[in-house]
């Protein structure tokens, strides 16, 4: 702010009965107080005071990392048909509860009249079956929950 801006404010005010201004430019800040019997009091013009610091956030938690499951998935290595037994009439190859060992067969998928055995790739029990009987699977998909040792 320059002299010529502030004896402009200054003229206009003569004729009020303002007795306090503030004018604040940017960084300068101009404060005039009149007394009681309209003369101009003390002229202060200096910078404006900085902002007050932003408070920072504190710095976000790292993402958790899931949990590792209880269980390792086996899933179909082809697209086919899924059959938990080796033939309509037998028994299925394991239950909910079997206990299995690394390579025991645990079920049969069909793709193209090959009979394809899926092999547990670890011990445990088997604690879920994820997929119907006679039912189509695809590539990669989840076959079996076994919870190892």
């Amino acid at each position: 702010m320059n002299l010529k801006e502030i004896r402009e404010i200054l003229e206009l005010l003569k004729g009020t009965d303002v007795t306090e201004l503030e004018v604040v430019r940017g960084e300068d800040v101009l404060k005039i107080r009149r007394g009681a019997a309209g003369e101009a009091g003390p002229l202060v013009v200096g910078k404006a005071p900085p902002p007050p610091p932003v408070a920072e956030a504190p710095p976000p938690a790292p993402p958790k990392e899931p949990p590792e499951p209880a269980f390792k998935e086996v899933f179909s290595p082809i697209v086919g048909t899924f059959y938990r037994a080796p033939a309509p009439d037998a028994a299925p190859f394991v239950e909910v509860g079997s206990r299995v060992t690394k390579g025991q067969v645990l079920c049969i998928v069909e793709a193209m009249k090959i009979m394809n055995q899926i092999e547990s790739d670890t011990g445990g029990v088997v604690v879920a079956i994820l997929v119907e009987n006679a039912q189509p699977v695809a590539y990669g998909q989840p076959l079996f929950h076994i919870a190892s040792d």
